[in-house]
């Protein structure tokens, strides 16, 4: 945009680089040129400001596709003006001497006229394509259409424009439908994901087997090892017990030995005091004999005097003299009974002795 500035009634005009000027005093052009300054009266001059750097007109637009679906376009188009003087003529350029603004909306006007060319362009391949081919392959086709449309387009040249590149930045479907084509993909992808989580799911599967079954011959072996190392100790306590029993044999045999020496000793020793201690009894037993001898062999020289002093004695003093010695004998006598068998010829004898004691004394008369 230019910089105007006021001078008492004279106004300085002062332009940009990228601004192409057209002076006009009294309806008649007296300066052209880019980035120019000048000092004008107000009122009589006017002035046409024509941009002449690259400029973007961003479009978008809505078409249907050959299967009668809506597709929303979207890019951008970049332009410069090539013959300032001719575009001017045939749009509106001019600027407010005191303000230095456009009058009118030029550059919109100028960006009207391209985005419908472009849609106009765009439309034509739209409405013959299906929409997945458009959206597949619209970006590229569309840009190119719509650039070699705008270059050979003749109202574009005789405004003196040039068209320096054409961007499509965006092709889409109406959300219902880019959710309807999305959904294919979406359970295609959904369906890899769930392949890859099963998959995912099967490997760790196969790994927690694989560690299981590695557990389990660990496991295994360690009861193969532990059951090697009971073995061995099984194999060392037996030998422990034959080595401890081969001692205590050793030894058992040893104190045998030695009992039997000390009993075989012993028994010498027992055999000697029983030999001397049985000559001792048979020198005791000689002598007692003979004195037992002697003994009885006086008392039996005494029995035999008392039996010869007693043959002649009647059986009744015997029987008499028994009795009496009997009572010496006991100190009590509770009960004494006697048999028929001793007192009956008892009773005879003594009748018998009575009766001849009374004839030999009346005999004796």
């Amino acid at each position: 945009m230019a910089e105007i500035r006021r001078f008492g009634f004279a106004r300085h005009f002062r332009a940009e680089p990228t601004s192409y000027v057209l002076r006009y005093r009294r309806g008649r052009l007296v300066q052209s040129g880019p980035a120019l300054s000048f000092f004008f009266m107000p009122m009589a001059a006017g002035i046409a400001e024509v941009p002449v750097e690259d400029r973007e007109v961003s479009f978008l637009f809505h078409g249907r596709s050959g299967d009668f679906q809506d597709v929303a376009v979207q890019g951008v188009i970049t332009y410069r003006v090539t013959d300032p003087a001719k575009l001017a003529g045939r749009v509106d350029f001019a600027i407010d001497i005191l303000r230095g603004a456009f009058l009118r909306q030029p550059l919109d006007r100028i960006a009207l006229i391209l985005t419908q060319l472009a849609q106009q362009l765009a439309q034509e391949y739209i409405v013959k394509t299906p929409v997945r081919v458009v959206l597949a392959e619209g970006y590229e086709v569309i840009r190119e259409r719509v650039a070699a449309g705008l270059a050979a387009d003749v109202s574009i040249v005789e405004l003196g424009l040039a068209v320096m590149s054409v961007r499509v930045s965006s092709i889409k479907p109406t959300p219902d439908l880019e959710k309807a084509l999305e959904a294919p993909t979406r359970e295609a992808i959904q369906q890899q994901a769930d392949e890859a989580s099963f998959a995912r799911r099967a490997l760790a599967v196969e790994k927690e087997r694989a560690i299981q079954e590695n557990e389990l011959a660990n496991r295994i072996e360690l009861a193969r090892r532990e059951e090697q190392l009971i073995e061995q100790e099984g194999k060392n306590n037996r030998r422990k017990a034959e080595e401890l029993a081969a001692s205590e044999r050793v030894g058992a045999e040893a104190t045998a030995a030695r009992d039997a020496i000390m009993a075989a000793a012993a028994a010498s020793r027992i055999k000697v005091q029983a030999e001397a201690e049985a000559h001792q009894v048979r020198v005791a037993g000689a002598a007692q004999a003979e004195s037992l001898g002697l003994v009885e062999k006086a008392r039996a020289d005494g029995l035999a005097a008392q039996m010869a002093a007693y043959r002649g004695v009647p059986p009744a003093t015997l029987y008499g003299l028994a009795m009496q010695e009997l009572g010496k004998k006991l100190e009590r006598i509770e009960n004494f009974s006697l048999a028929p068998e001793v007192l009956t010829p008892l009773l005879a004898r003594l009748l018998r002795a009575e009766s001849a004691r009374a004839e030999a004394g009346s005999t004796g008369k």
